[in-house]
């Protein structure tokens, strides 16, 4: 693997951090949202893990937290090393930076191969796996002029567009983002492509080691690619696809989504020419992509990861348990719509760190809905 560019920023963590990141992200009820208010309320993944039975209590949790041991952490980084991986903190040098701007990004990447291809902007390519002889040769093609122009290609290595648009891109550089652990590549007639992949470009996940991805699994791996690139080119999508997810999540993250025409007689078409309808750039050629992105990748993006830990031997940051009177005001102030934190210190008038705090409790005993914009619910039954 490829060693991180003198150009990149970021703090290391220590194999000791690293052990506590992998199990507190591996634990019950830690999502990467929830990681981030842990590492803000509580100044390290140690004391989060220390806190973790505590805050489930007082959330109201009817069976006590799974937290991931220390020896399933050092297993699962063996497991790593011997495939020839290793996992990477958001914080850390080589981490992709677009990726790290999103909300609620993944704490720990698992990744294999050129960290050199992560350090330049990125553009997804995504589309249809049943795509047609035009679709893949287009996907190609833009995949090679985009590259040929300094973007790493990033796609799921899917069969159709994906594959197209890495085969293209493995001269130039080229992500996979699993939706399975990263020793888990999906489908099974890519293997030899993934294999190309880890030599001279990069595979990613956020998956577990062993990890066989599902269906629900899908959505997330769009996600990161969706995150890691500026901006998201759909070739020939059906009218309800992953490549549609994959496309409104980039339109989330305020990043640009293309979309290349097609015949309204092809199905595969349904899907890009939706978009084209919702303001999606027409994107007959390469040209259309890179002129796009030149004022958006001419920008540094200056911003620091918001999961920053402190050295270990630092001062203990326990915030005190809110009073029981403040926590069934909170808790009584929810339901299951979806409302803004900043409603809920509102309507209660308790104070941000106690309301923060609170729903950190309700999210590790697994009574809180977290939803897209830092919305949060109640979960049915509460």
């Amino acid at each position: 693997m490829a060693e991180v560019g003198a150009g990149r920023t970021g703090i290391a963590l220590t194999d000791r951090q690293r052990i506590a990141w992998l199990r507190l992200i591996r634990s019950d009820n830690v999502g990467p949202a929830t990681f981030r208010d842990l590492i803000n309320h509580f100044g390290s993944a140690e004391r989060a893990l220390d806190m973790l039975p505590e805050l489930s209590k007082r959330g109201g949790s009817a069976r006590p937290i799974r937290i991931a041991s220390v020896s399933e952490a050092e297993r699962e980084l063996d497991l790593a090393h011997s495939f020839g991986a290793r996992f990477l903190g958001i914080g850390e040098p080589g981490y992709p930076s677009a990726l790290r701007q999103i909300e609620a990004a993944p704490p720990l990447l698992a990744v294999k191969g050129n960290l050199e291809v992560a350090s330049q902007s990125a553009v997804g390519i995504v589309g249809s796996r049943n795509a047609s002889i035009s679709g893949a040769k287009f996907a190609a093609m833009i995949a090679r002029d985009v590259g040929r122009a300094g973007y790493s290609i990033v796609s799921g290595l899917a069969r159709g567009i994906d594959a197209a648009a890495h085969t293209a891109s493995l001269d130039t550089g080229t992500i996979a983002a699993l939706a399975g652990g990263i020793d888990q590549p999906y489908p099974p007639e890519n293997l030899r492509l993934f294999d190309e992949i880890c030599d001279r470009g990069l595979a990613v996940s956020e998956m577990p080691f062993g990890w066989e991805a599902r269906a629900r699994d899908f959505p997330r791996r769009n996600r990161l690619i969706a995150g890691i690139a500026l901006g998201t080119v759909v070739v020939e999508a059906a009218a309800r696809s992953g490549s549609l997810i994959t496309a409104r999540l980039a339109a989330d993250f305020g990043r640009l989504v293309f979309a290349v025409p097609g015949s309204p007689l092809d199905p595969r078409c349904q899907g890009t020419n939706g978009l084209l309808k919702d303001g999606a750039t027409v994107t007959t050629s390469a040209a259309d992509v890179i002129d796009a992105l030149a004022p958006v990748s001419a920008l540094e993006v200056r911003r620091q990861s918001e999961v920053e830990e402190p050295v270990l031997d630092g001062e203990d940051r326990v915030p005190s348990p809110p009073e029981e009177s403040d926590r069934t005001r909170i808790v009584d102030a929810l339901g299951p719509t979806p409302v803004e934190v900043d409603d809920i210190i509102r309507h209660t008038g308790i104070g941000a760190a106690s309301v923060y705090l609170v729903l950190l409790e309700l999210d590790i005993a697994g009574r809180l809905h977290r939803h897209p914009g830092g919305l949060v619910s109640l979960a049915m039954g509460d």
